[in-house]
């Protein structure tokens, strides 16, 4: 894994939503963006993802993680990956929250979180969403 420093000229939105988009290339679901920036200096957004597997997780982590150095952008610090349960990449401004299905429905972070905006997905994005579900259910 590759750590440095984010370029802080990206917007933080976009830098979510292009963490989202990665994510979704590598089949997470249940995927979430919340603005919190109204709520805690620990970020402006959390992505919440969940894969099926510990492999799928890492995989999950991985493709956020290559996707956003090819932008630019790397995690000052990733938590989690050998055990991936529950990853955390930590780009300053956005917090990328994957986890192992079990683990998600255990922690619940949405609820934790719960005066956080939901962010609307852009058309794309909610596409890719529908395709899966539909995928997964075909």
């Amino acid at each position: 894994m590759i750590r440095g420093t984010p370029i802080p000229s990206v917007d933080s939105r976009e830098k979510a939503l292009t963490a989202a988009e990665a994510a979704l290339e590598k089949k997470a679901y249940d995927l979430v963006v919340l603005q919190s920036e109204h709520l805690s200096t620990i970020a402006d957004y959390f992505l919440i993802a969940t894969g099926r597997s510990d492999v799928q997780v890492q995989a999950i982590a991985r493709g956020i993680e290559e996707r956003m150095v090819k932008d630019g952008m790397r995690p000052l610090a990733v938590e989690g990956f050998n055990h991936a349960h529950w990853v955390v990449l930590d780009y300053d401004d956005v917090v990328v929250h994957i986890f192992y299905e079990p683990a998600r429905d255990f922690y619940r972070l949405e609820r934790t979180w719960s005066d956080a905006r939901r962010v609307e997905l852009p058309a794309p994005i909610q596409a890719q969403i529908e395709g899966l579900r539909l995928h997964a259910l075909g």
